[in-house]
């Protein structure tokens, strides 16, 4: 499986630590828009799989992290390089909008 679900627990090593880009959805079970872009977040990491790391983070199962990157509103989307944030778009992006965001990071 390309998308990755990262914890509290593993969150720095596979996210801040990554060589790669990584794009987390912070996400939870309850959230519509959240189920209306799954689908799409899960399609683009297995299309971008080696270019940049694509993952989850459900928020309510991994409240620290949540709190660390300031997650107000779900679904939020950030973009880390080198373990610091480069972007963020809180709200659904549909597919289009998400991959030219992700071609201006890989």
């Amino acid at each position: 499986m390309s998308l990755v679900h990262f914890t509290d627990s593993n969150f720095k090593k596979d996210v801040l630590e990554s060589d790669l880009t990584v794009l987390v959805d912070f996400w939870a079970n309850w959230c519509g828009p959240c189920k209306v872009i799954a689908p799409i977040v899960e399609e683009l990491a297995r299309e971008y799989k080696g270019k940049i790391k694509i993952g989850k983070v459900d928020v309510d199962h991994n409240p620290k992290t949540a709190t660390k990157y300031g997650i107000m509103s779900i679904p939020t989307l950030i973009f880390f390089k080198n373990g610091k944030v480069t972007d963020q778009v809180v709200g659904a992006l549909n597919k289009t909008d998400l991959k030219h965001k992700i071609e201006e990071y890989i």
